[in-house]
C-alpha cells in the first residue's frame, strides 16, 4: 500500500476531529439540526487550520443516506466518494486556476442541473479570492438565488481581497490559528497511534515553529520521523528545521540579567557556529521579550503566552529578574536592530553590538555592575538604610528630590547663570566628536532616551539649535524624543558636554539624504574600537 503523508492520513472527517475551531463546529451543527443552512459560506483564516477539511465534512453532513445529519455516517456511497475525492455531487474548484469570466460563467450553467445522488449539489471553492471581478460579478445573481439544491462553500486565506457584494451574500465563518497546546495535544495522538518514539521537547518546538496551522505541524513531525533512525529529539529537530530551542533563548537572557557582555557573546558565536540564522534567531529572541513581558504582566497565564505551563514558569520566574522598563527596552533595540541590520547588508554585526549593549549597562539608572555585585550593593544599601541617622535620610531625600525635578527646570536649576554666560555656540563637528559621550551618559539616566538617540545623526547648527536627523521610517523615535521630559534631558546631556546652551530639533529625513559612513556613527564605532572590528558589506 503506498505511504500516506500525515497531513492527509489525520486530516479530519467528521465536526468531532476538527481542532482548534469549536465555535464554528457549533456554529454548523447548530444550523443542520435547526435546518438553518445558508445558500453560501465563507470561511477564512491562516492557513492549515481546517478550512478545506471543514467544508468536506458540511458537505458529508448533508449528503450523507442519513442527512442532513451532524455525524456522517461514513459508510454511504456519497460519504465514500466525498472522502475519495470522486463525488458528483460536490464539486472542489481551484480558485486560482478557474479564476476567469469564461470559467465561471460554466459554473453558472452547470448550476442549474440537479444532483446525481445526494441531496444537494456543493460547490467548494479554494482560495476564491482570486477569481476576477468580472468572475465574480458573473456569480453574483446565482449566488444570491441559486437552486434550492445548491450550496456555495468559498474558502480564503485573504478575505480582504474578496469583493464586498459577494461576501455580503455569505455567511462568513473566521477560523483562528490554532493554539500550540492543541496542536501538541493532537500530534502526541498522531505519535501515539503511529507508535513513533518522539520527545516532548520536539513536539513542542514542532507546534511552535508551525505558527498556528496544524496542517504545518503534521508535515514537519512526519519529516522529523522520516529524518530519525530511532527516536527524534530536540537535537534532530534543530538539524533539520534550523529552529532556536527554548533553552538557548532563557540562557541568553540569563547573560544579560548576569550584565556579562562577553558571556552574551560568547553564546551567541557558539548559536551562529551551530548553523542557526540569525535573523530567525533576532525574531525567535524579540518574541521571547513579548513573552516575558506577558508573562510578568500576567503572572504567566497560559492563555495570553500560549505555551506549555512549565514554559511559561520559566518565563515568569526570569520576568522577575527585569524591570518592565528593561524589558521594553531590550525589546526596543532588538527591533531597531533589524532596522540596522538592512542598512548594514549584515545581521551579525548588528547583533553583536545590541547584545553587548543590553549586557553592558543596566537602564534606568542602575549602575553598571556585575550581578552579584549589584545585587549585593543593593542589599547592603537596603540593610544600611535601618541604621542611617535622620540628618542623612534628610540628605538623601534631598538628593533624590534634585534627580527627580521636573524635565522644565532641568537647564534653570542645573545651570548657573554665570555658567551659561560663559557657554559659547559650538560648530558642528565638535558636536560630533563627543556625540557617543551623550548617548551613552543618557543611557545612565533613562536606557529608551539613549537607544532611540543612538538612531540620528547631528546634521546642523544654527544659532543655539541641533538637529538631529533620523530615517523616515523612525517616526517613533522621533515623537519619543520630542517628549518634554526626554526632550529637556537631552538638551541639558548636551549643553554640559559641549559647554554650550544647546536646543534640540528632530527630523525626518529620505533615506538616500540620511546615508553616510558607518564608521562616522558613535555607536557602531564605539562598538568596532572596542572589539577591534571592521565593517564588511556582504553581497
Amino acid at each position: 500500500m503506498a505511504y500516506t503523508v500525515f497531513a492527509l492520513k489525520w486530516r479530519p472527517q467528521d465536526f468531532e476531529s476538527i481542532v482548534g475551531q469549536d465555535h464554528i463546529v457549533g456554529t454548523l451543527k447548530n444550523a443542520i439540526q435547526k435546518s438553518r443552512l445558508a445558500n453560501a459560506y465563507l470561511f477564512t483564516g491562516p492557513r492549515g487550520v481546517g478550512k478545506t477539511s471543514t467544508a468536506r465534512i458540511l458537505a458529508k453532513a448533508l449528503n450523507c443516506k442519513e442527512g442532513p445529519t451532524v455525524t456522517p455516517c461514513q459508510k454511504c456511497s456519497s460519504c465514500l466518494g466525498i472522502n475519495q475525492g470522486n463525488s458528483l455531487d460536490v464539486i472542489e474548484i481551484d480558485g486560482a486556476s478557474n479564476r476567469g469570466i469564461d470559467e465561471i460563467r460554466a459554473l453558472r450553467e452547470n448550476v442549474k442541473f440537479s444532483p446525481t445522488q445526494g441531496k444537494y449539489k456543493i460547490y467548494i471553492i479554494d482560495e476564491v479570492h482570486q477569481i476576477t471581478p468580472d468572475g465574480f460579478n458573473a456569480l453574483l445573481k446565482t449566488l444570491e438565488e441559486p437552486p434550492e439544491f445548491v450550496k456555495f462553500i468559498f474558502a480564503t486565506t485573504h478575505p480582504q481581497k474578496v469583493m464586498p457584494t459577494i461576501i455580503s451574500r455569505c455567511q462568513r465563518m473566521d477560523f483562528r490559528r490554532i493554539p500550540v497546546i492543541e496542536i501538541i495535544s493532537q500530534l502526541e495522538k498522531i505519535i501515539l497511534q503511529e507508535k513513533a518514539a518522539v520527545d516532548k521537547d520536539v513536539l513542542f518546538a514542532v507546534a511552535k515553529s508551525s505558527d498556528g496551522s496544524l496542517r504545518d505541524a503534521e508535515s514537519i513531525l512526519d519529516q522529523l520521523v522520516s529524518f530519525s533512525k530511532g527516536s527524534v529529539s530536540i537535537k534532530d529537530a534543530i538539524a533539520v528545521l534550523g529552529m532556536v530551542e527554548q533553552d538557548v533563548l532563557f540562557a541568553l537572557t540569563d547573560t544579560i540579567i548576569q550584565k556579562d557582555p562577553q558571556g552574551a557573546l560568547e553564546f551567541f558565536n557558539e548559536i551562529i557556529d551551530d548553523g542557526k540564522d540569525p535573523g530567525v534567531f533576532l525574531t525567535n529572541f524579540i518574541e521571547h521579550f513579548r513573552n516575558l513581558m506577558v508573562a510578568k504582566v500576567s503572572k504567566a497565564d497560559t492563555k495570553l503566552v500560549d505555551l506549555p505551563q512549565e514554559v511559561c514558569d520559566r518565563l515568569f520566574k526570569q520576568s522577575q529578574a527585569l524591570s518592565l522598563e528593561e524589558i521594553f527596552t531590550a525589546f526596543n533595540i532588538l527591533v531597531s536592530t533589524q532596522e540596522m541590520a538592512k542598512r548594514l547588508d549584515s545581521q551579525r554585526i548588528p547583533l553583536e553590538i545590541s547584545l553587548v549593549r543590553l549586557a553592558y549597562s543596566r537602564p534606568e539608572g542602575h549602575a553598571c555592575l556585575p550581578a552579584k555585585q549589584g545585587l549585593a550593593s543593593a542589599s547592603q544599601s537596603h540593610k544600611s538604610d535601618k541604621h542611617i541617622s535622620s540628618g542623612e535620610k534628610a540628605r538623601k531625600h534631598s538628593v533624590e528630590n534634585e534627580l527627580a525635578v521636573k524635565p522644565e527646570e532641568i537647564v534653570k536649576k542645573d545651570v548657573p547663570a554665570q555658567v551659561s554666560q560663559e557657554k559659547e555656540i559650538v560648530s558642528l563637528e565638535q558636536v560630533k566628536s563627543v556625540w557617543n559621550n551623550i548617548v551613552n551618559n543618557l543611557a545612565g539616566i533613562k536606557m529608551s532616551v539613549s537607544t532611540y538617540l543612538s538612531e540620528g545623526e547631528p546634521t546642523k547648527i544654527q544659532g543655539d539649535i541641533l538637529t538631529v536627523a533620523f530615517p523616515k521610517n523612525y517616526t517613533l523615535h522621533k515623537e519619543s524624543l520630542e517628549k518634554k521630559e526626554n526632550k529637556a534631558m537631552i538638551e541639558k546631556a548636551a549643553s554640559e558636554l559641549c559647554n554650550a546652551q544647546l536646543r534640540l530639533n528632530f527630523i525626518l529625513v529620505d533615506q538616500a539624504r540620511y546615508e553616510h559612513d558607518v564608521h562616522n556613527n558613535p555607536f557602531i564605532k564605539s562598538a568596532l574600537d572596542m572589539f577591534g572590528g571592521r565593517v564588511v558589506r556582504e553581497g
